[in-house]
């Protein structure tokens, strides 16, 4: 029996599930990984805005709107509400006086995967909106028995993600971050079974991050796939421009490393092995001649900028989170990743790619990947991972602001002109301008890289106006789009959003920023019936 998912935004309650294709689905070594990778339609039910009882916390106004609307929830109710949900953050937008909650649906103390929300309390102190995920009738239609006692222990499903990954790739190299095995209660064929996730991340024998969904009850792979953020459509190398950025003197040697940005923005040299983070580069003269290095250290200082003045954003995770990049990774490299800690890039073969940490579109979009995930923690597969790329692509793209294209000044160096994704017209490289063009196969986790083109043409649309697929639209500008796109992003997505979650978090931002009523709010909405979100 499959189960609901529902979303409440602005006024009305949505009962649907997040839509993405799978490769889970498609594989015979474990089931389809859980109902926020499948189909199901969507149902919305209008009703008013909530009013807050008068002389109560804004904590407990959180508890009782949920309580007010448990029916509609349709979660458990006989239970008190606050042991069906618990409070993971709370951030209030100091520009409009609307607070941001961010909670997590559990069973029994025990998180639900994918059943998380976003609750937004205006300034008067009324809730304006609910979205995100909620599993329904779980409670009476699964008993969940199992005790915590008979459980596999973290450290064994993090030797069962090991082992697993050592079969498939090899003997293993040391970890990038140090494992740790989180227990969820995880769909599996509709079914919630207890399972941590838990991540292999490792240089050797090649670049992997693999999230792993290991049962706890019996250690086997519920689900995995490989999360590793790559640079695909961007890349570039030094074009012989010349930059000044901040470096820091020690004794007689200048390295680059800029301790006046947050806690510290550093710059390391692989020497073309694997190894991380590398060697601090550093020179007798304050004349920097490794050109990756340069483009790698100024461009991260001009993306920590950019945050912080136009969004006050301080570093990726809001509190001066130091920025690492490493340049000179492996020989010939084609690739950029971040890998959870810090950047990487790759020199390029020179066919390909040149050196990829030269573009600022490429800087930015890697870097972005982790304001990601420390905020929306967009799941890097299916729907949710094609707007994680495509977040990354906008806010990337809107650093420079100085056209549409994304990898022009980097891939095929060669070739003049060419590019590897277009926010303009995604289907000038292979991406679809509308939903119903999505790609729906199993490649490139679900078709992540492909299927940004459909958000990408939304933002466009929204920002340059135009007339596409029917619909006309008055531009509202980049300036208003991105402040609206990262508004969503940051407070409004969560880990499972879909493409039609998105069309709601951004609707519901851009009233937060500029009233229900404004041009702004019918940009965005009628941009994404342009490319067919509803």
């Amino acid at each position: 029996m499959k189960k609901k998912m529902a979303t409440l935004l602005a006024g009305f309650l949505a009962l649907g599930s997040f839509a993405s294709a799978g490769t889970a689905a498609e594989r015979e070594d474990y089931g389809k990984p859980s109902e926020l990778f499948t189909e199901s339609s969507t149902i919305t039910l209008s009703g008013d805005a909530w009013k807050a009882p008068a002389g109560i916390s804004s904590e407990d106004k959180v508890w009782a709107y949920l309580d007010s609307v448990k029916d509609s929830l349709k979660v458990n109710a006989q239970d008190d509400i606050r042991n069906q949900f618990v409070i993971q953050e709370q951030q209030t937008n100091s520009a409009t006086g609307t607070t941001h909650y961010r909670l997590t649906q559990t069973i029994s103390g025990i998180p639900v995967y994918g059943a998380d929300q976003t609750l937004h309390v205006d300034k008067d102190g009324n809730v304006t909106a609910l979205l995100g995920s909620v599993v329904q009738t779980v409670y009476q239609t699964y008993p969940l028995t199992l005790s915590k006692a008979s459980l596999l222990s973290e450290k064994d499903a993090i030797l069962a993600a090991d082992k697993d990954a050592a079969l498939e790739y090899g003997p293993l190299g040391e970890d990038e971050l140090t494992p740790k095995a989180d227990l969820y209660y995880f769909f599996v064929d509709g079914v919630p079974k207890l399972a941590y996730k838990t991540e292999v991340n490792v240089l050797e024998p090649e670049p992997l991050r693999i999230r792993y969904f290991i049962s706890a009850e019996d250690g086997s792979v519920l689900f995995k796939y490989n999360i590793l953020e790559n640079v695909t459509g961007t890349g570039t190398g030094v074009l012989g421009d010349t930059k000044t950025f901040e470096t820091r003197l020690s004794g007689s040697t200048y390295q680059l490393y800029d301790s006046t940005r947050g806690k510290g923005i550093v710059t390391y040299t692989a020497k073309n092995k694997t190894s991380l983070p590398g060697t601090l580069l550093t020179s007798t003269t304050n004349v920097w001649t490794d050109r990756a290095g340069v483009d790698a250290h100024a461009y991260a200082e001009k993306v920590y900028d950019y945050y912080l003045s136009h969004f006050g954003r301080k570093s990726l995770d809001g509190s001066g989170l130091q920025i690492k990049s490493t340049v000179h990774y492996s020989s010939s490299y084609n690739n950029a990743f971040w890998n959870g800690s810090q950047i990487v890039y790759g020199d390029g073969d020179g066919v390909t790619f040149r050196a990829l940490s030269g573009d600022l579109d490429v800087v930015g979009h890697e870097l972005t990947h982790g304001v990601t995930e420390h905020t929306a923690n967009l799941e890097y597969y299916g729907e949710p991972g094609a707007l994680n790329e495509s977040f990354s692509d906008i806010i990337g793209n809107s650093i420079e602001a100085d056209g549409w294209l994304i990898g022009d000044d980097v891939y095929t160096p060669g070739v003049t002109g060419d590019a590897l994704r277009s926010l303009a017209n995604p289907t000038l490289y292979g991406q679809p301008d509308k939903y119903a063009n999505r790609y729906t196969g199993s490649s490139d986790n679900g078709g992540v890289h492909t299927n940004s083109g459909i958000n990408n043409k939304a933002f466009y649309l929204a920002v340059q106006g135009g007339t596409f697929n029917g619909v006309t639209i008055t531009g509202i500008g980049r300036e208003a789009a991105v402040q609206i796109y990262y508004n969503a992003l940051v407070h409004y997505l969560t880990t499972s959003s879909n493409f039609s979650a998105a069309r709601a978090a951004v609707i519901q931002s851009a009233i937060e920023l500029y009233g229900s009523g404004s041009a702004q709010v019918t940009a965005v909405t009628k941009a994404y019936t342009a490319v067919g979100v509803n």
